[in-house]
């Protein structure tokens, strides 16, 4: 291959990149989860309050008034979020009853782009129950 050919290569693997990594990048005041946490390795014991952790990434620091649950498709179930952690590991915890019979937890927020409530994309964990 000759130069031009390796400098062309190159640019196009550059340009490939800039467009993938734009797609994973959050936008203006925008606001992505990227997972949520669940205590006990996700073997909950229905009707016991946990506390989970949900990370996400975001552009600023939006307002985030609720995180909503959903249990193997029962729900949402949507609880105020009161103590949200910004920055490079941003983060926020809120408490939660498992549910009997769960096999599955899903996870997104509201929360305050421009003036109006938006919603986030959903995270997801499996939950193995416990008697």
């Amino acid at each position: 291959m000759d130069m031009k050919g390796f400098l062309n290569s190159i640019l196009t693997s550059a340009a490939i990149l800039l467009a993938i990594s734009s797609c994973i990048m959050v936008g203006k005041g925008e606001l992505r989860l990227l997972n949520i946490e669940v205590p006990e390795s996700g073997r909950l014991r229905p009707n016991v309050q946990y506390w989970v952790r949900i990370n996400f990434e975001a552009e600023g620091n939006p307002e985030i008034p609720k995180a909503c649950f959903y249990w193997s498709g029962d729900g949402p179930y949507c609880v105020d979020v009161k103590d949200v952690k910004y920055g490079s590991f941003a983060h926020f915890q809120v408490p939660l009853y498992a549910r009997v019979s769960s096999d599955s937890l899903q996870c997104y927020v509201e929360y305050v782009r421009e003036g109006k409530i938006q919603r986030s994309n959903v995270v997801a964990s499996r939950i193995t129950g416990t008697m």
